[in-house]
This record gives structure tokens, sequence and C-alpha cells, in this order.
């Protein structure tokens, strides 16, 4: 694994050199994912305003594709010049803290700590320790046809549970022939946890319980009932079907992030006319769904002399005024601080504001309860693992296959795994 033989080769290394010192300047290069050329003003001034307070720091950005960032990364630091911070989601940042790759930064943060939220720092801490500043997230709001809702006889109701989220699906479906909900079965797990509802349970699997069972019997009721969109349903990712559908006014419902909105108000004038905002349905956990939390980590090797210019700059660029300021450049992220998540940019509405500045408000109103429900840590071969299972919801859901059936047949493949884990 990639990873395992950048892990042996730091401990050849012992380490490396982050940012060198040009006169007497220290250089801390940091790494971003994917944002240039779109927010590159973002970055300039971000730059400017630092090294304006901070003139024996040389601030260095370099973006580089979510796709290529992994292998540059560990390139860097096999050849002793990792950045002194990198953006990461949190997946990746659970499998390098595992291997060694990246440094716990709680000494870092000191007292600073305090002023991320408490589902984001939760989201970087493995094992007791954290590993990354917190930085931008998403949240997910409930976007609704209004013309949907009064022709089911729904005007004025919004769901506040799953349950009467796929309750109003159906009577979506019945009353106007249209699915009213286009749910991401594909992300099984996150749905499952959402719900307050275990994976595994003392290394075995725990989604054949009866609550579990139950659960999809709901949605096998639903499916049948012609109230969730079936194209893409049991896909990985089915937001493109999603967004499709609901812009064409063939959809009641949709569970997305406010920059979705962003699409409709461009391409479907008339549906964006049409559209209201309501919180996403909360399951007991009270988890808001929906964030996909970015951070920036340490590198192993980074040179000691470089971590105070390094902890000062990550807790400049993570600080309230800085995540607040690309919140507004994005358009449709939130910050992971508590101050800036309380601005009046999240929090309140200007007059004639339209589903899109409605959808960033609400979605502003629960940041410390956004979390990153992406999976089980330190499970063996998660991807065929995680097939097994959407195979298995996907046969119950359909009616293919018994439910309880399908889940204990995924259960027992999942347990053979873990058992020689």
């Amino acid at each position: 694994m990639q990873l395992k033989k950048l892990a042996s080769s730091l401990a050849l290394i012992g380490f490396a050199v982050a940012g060198s010192a040009h006169a007497d300047k220290v250089k801390v290069e940091y790494w971003t994912m994917s944002l240039a050329p779109k927010f590159n003003a973002y970055f300039d001034m971000v730059e400017k305003k630092f090294e304006a307070q901070n003139p024996d720091i040389d601030v260095v950005w370099v973006d580089l594709p979510w796709d290529v960032i992994q292998a540059k990364l560990t390139a860097a630091i096999a050849a002793g010049q990792p950045p002194a911070l990198v953006n990461l989601n949190v997946p990746w940042a659970y499998d390098y803290a595992q291997d060694g790759v990246i440094q716990p930064v709680d000494g870092l943060l000191g007292g600073d700590k305090a002023v991320y939220a408490s589902g984001a720092l939760a989201d970087v801490t493995f094992k007791g320790k954290v590993y990354g500043f917190p930085w931008y997230n998403g949240a997910n709001i409930l976007a609704y046809n209004t013309s949907l809702f009064q022709k089911a006889g729904l005007a004025g109701k919004t769901p506040k549970s799953l349950d009467e989220e796929l309750m109003m699906a159906k009577q979506i479906a019945a009353k106007t022939g249209v699915p009213g909900f286009a749910p991401a079965l594909g992300k099984i797990i996150g749905i499952f946890q959402a719900e307050g509802l275990d994976i595994v349970v003392g290394g075995k699997a725990a989604f054949n319980s009866p609550a579990h069972v139950a659960l999809l019997k709901k949605f096998q009721d639903a499916y049948k009932s012609g109230a969730l969109a079936k194209d893409n349903l049991f896909a990985e990712d089915n937001f493109q079907t999603s967004i499709a559908l609901y812009n064409a006014g063939k959809l009641g419902m949709l569970e997305s992030t406010p920059s979705t909105l962003d699409r409709t108000k461009s391409d479907a004038k008339d549906i964006y006319a049409l559209t209201e905002v309501a919180p996403a349905p909360m399951g007991p956990t009270k988890v808001v769904k929906g964030g996909w939390l970015m951070h920036f980590a340490v590198p192993k090797g980074v040179n000691a002399k470089v971590l105070p210019a390094t902890a000062k700059f990550a807790k400049f660029l993570t600080g309230d005024e800085m995540q607040l300021a690309f919140s507004k450049a994005t358009g449709g992220t939130y910050p992971s601080t508590i101050k800036a998540g309380d601005d009046a940019y999240f929090q309140s509405l200007p007059a004639g504001s339209g589903a899109l500045e409605k959808a960033r408000a609400v979605g502003g109103k629960n940041i410390d309860n956004i979390r990153t429900l992406w999976g089980v840590p330190g499970l063996p071969d998660f991807e065929a693992l995680n097939k097994r299972l959407q195979d298995a919801v996907e046969a119950g859901v359909t009616g293919k296959k018994d439910i309880k059936e399908a889940l204990d047949d995924a259960a027992t493949f999942w347990n053979e795994k873990l058992a020689k884990k």
C-alpha cells in the first residue's frame, strides 16, 4: 500500500524541511485541492494580508487537482520536501493518521481549539488527537417545489424527520404522479449513521438488526408507491440525476447543499421561482447531513523550526475572518469556526431574498452539528464491503430479495472480512 511504503520511508528520512528560509524569512508552503483559478483572488488576498502582518514569513500557495494531490504528497514527503500544510478531506486524513503520514496538531492549536465548531473538531480527531485545522464544510438543506406541494395538499408543510419525508414523498407521487424524493441510497452507511443505527459493533457487522430492517422496509414501501426517483437511486452518487429531475419539475423535494440552487436559478428559472427551502430533516442523532469537512493537516517530516510559523498561518487561514471571506467567495460553503458561523451573512436574510439566500441561512443555523458521515474508520477492503452492502440494500428495497435475508448475507460477507483484519 502506498501509505505503508510512505510511512516506512518517514522512519528513514527522520525529518525534512517544509520551507526553506530565504533572506530572513521563513517559507510556509501550503497546498489546496482544485481551487485554482476560480479562487485566485481570494488566496492572493490571504497572502497579502498575512504577510503584511507577518513580514518575517513568506507564504507560498500551491493548488493541485484532487486526483493528483495524494501522489504529489507521497513524492514530496519521500523526497524530504513536504509542504507545511496540505488540504485534505476526512477519509484521507484518517488513513494518513493511521499510517503516520500526518501529525497531531493539538500542540499547535493550543487554546485556539475553542474557536472551532465541535462537529468539525470531532471529524479530524482520531484516537483522541486532532489531526488538522478545520476549514470549510458543506451542509444539506431541503429545497421543495411549492407547486407540487400545493397539488399534493401539503402547502405550508415541511418534513421534520425521515419518516415524514417519506410520507410526503408518497403523497406527492399519489397526487401528482411525480416522485417526491431521491435519497442517496448508494450512501446507505451515512443514512444509517444519521438515523443513529450502528454499522459495526464489537468487530462484527450490526446492520442486519430489526431496526435496520425496519428502516429499509420504509424505503421499500416508498419505492413501490413511486415516491422515490428510481434513476440512479442506488448509485454511489445520484446528485446529477436528482438536480436534473428537480430542475425539470419532476421531483418534489431535493436534499442537497445550498449551492445546488445556483444551478436551478440559472438553468430553470421557472422552477427556482417555485422553490422554497427548509432544514433537511435530522435523525435522532441531530447530525446535519451533507457535511464534507476540508481541513489543513501538517505532514510528518516538516522541520520543527517551521512549525511556529505554520501554526500562525494555519490559524489565520482557518480563523473567523478568512473563513467567512471564503464562504462569501464560494457562495455555498460553511465555515467551521463558531464566530464566523454566527455572522449575519448566514443568520439573517435581506429583503427580497430568493431560495438560494434562504438556503444559505437555513444551512447556517446548525453549523456546530455538521458531521462528515463517510463510513466506518479502519475497515479492511472498504470498497468491497461497501459494495456488498449497497447491493444488499438495492435487492431488499426493490423487492428482489427479502430485506432481512439480503442484510444477513451482506453481514456474513462483512464478518468474514473483519475476522481476517
